[in-house]
């Protein structure tokens, strides 16, 4: 494992960014940085380089054009086992960069407001920032990639206990989450455009509609007994349904109980009333409504 030496910070998210960035810069390690995250970081008194100071290119066409440059994805995408990737770097004075935190545009955010127009959509779409992502993602063997602040406490423990360092596996871990980030974010792109038609009304049925999971937890068994199972999350589910569900105690639930618990709450909801659902294999035994949920039950 290789200490890392340079990073690049570019979030929209900064939750958090700031004791990173502190952290890392504790830790030696040269920050670059663009917009708003580089005038966050050089307010707290954090050091660290333009990218545009770093590459001797401007940003322009208001901020479409940041990072979309070979001195930053040549020193992301660089191997630095193979001889030629050094010498290639070498010749063209590219430093490497050997982690890149990045999390995108909220573009999912932006187009849930009311009065979100297609042009404001759009401008919400982040390109430099996917492309670094894919990047570093692509090659985790040399580079750590950072999409979620959740993250940053347990990348600078590693990197304090490794001398600098972020593990072969920690990093493909990370990659894998990263693939997840930019697909769930090109998917929430796509919902979006496909549901439009040409004159901007919105389509019944959209052409492809695409889901993002995420693993809640490991059920207790599947349908059966000798059967495996799990239970996952669409990324997008609303407060009030199963899927954000809290248990309060009992073992571990198995498929039918979700699927149970699915069916109880989804009718209790049809009633204005406190009322109270029995079901047994998703099908209705009893229903009774009352001024309380006891005496309901």
């Amino acid at each position: 494992m290789a200490a890392i030496k340079q990073a690049l910070i570019s979030v929209s998210d900064k939750s958090g960014v700031l004791e990173f960035a502190r952290g890392l810069n504790a830790l030696n390690v040269k920050i670059l940085s663009t917009g708003g995250t580089a005038k966050l970081l050089a307010d707290n008194a954090i050091p660290c380089m333009e990218v545009a100071d770093y590459t001797g290119f401007p940003e322009m066409l208001d901020g479409r054009v940041k990072t979309l440059q070979p001195k930053v994805h040549a020193g992301i995408l660089a191997r630095r086992d193979l001889p030629e990737h050094v010498a290639t770097l070498a010749q063209h004075g590219i430093p490497t960069i050997d982690l890149v935190v990045v999390n995108l545009y909220p573009f999912a955010a932006t187009i849930a407001k009311p009065d979100c127009s297609l042009e404001d959509a759009i401008e919400n779409i982040d390109i430099g920032g996917p492309t670094m992502v894919r990047a570093a993602a692509k090659n985790h063997g040399h580079v750590a990639i950072v999409t979620d602040p959740a993250d940053y406490a347990d990348v600078l423990a590693e990197m304090q206990t490794n001398k600098g360092a972020v593990s072969d596996a920690t990093r493909f871990d990370l990659a894998k989450k990263a693939f997840s980030h930019t697909a769930a974010y090109d998917s929430a792109i796509s919902n979006y455009l496909t549901t439009l038609a040409s004159d901007g009304t919105k389509a019944e049925f959209p052409a492809q509609i695409n889901f993002n999971f995420a693993k809640v937890q490991d059920m207790r068994y599947g349908e059966n007994p000798h059967q495996k199972a799990a239970f996952y999350r669409e990324l997008t589910a609303l407060p009030g349904s199963i899927a954000n569900y809290t248990q309060v105690q009992g073992k571990e639930l198995s498929y039918n109980n979700i699927g149970d618990a699915d069916a109880t709450w989804e009718l209790v909801k049809t009633f204005e009333q406190c009322a109270c659902v029995i079901v047994k294999h998703a099908n209705p035994c009893g229903v009774a409504v009352a001024d309380t949920p006891l005496n309901a039950y």
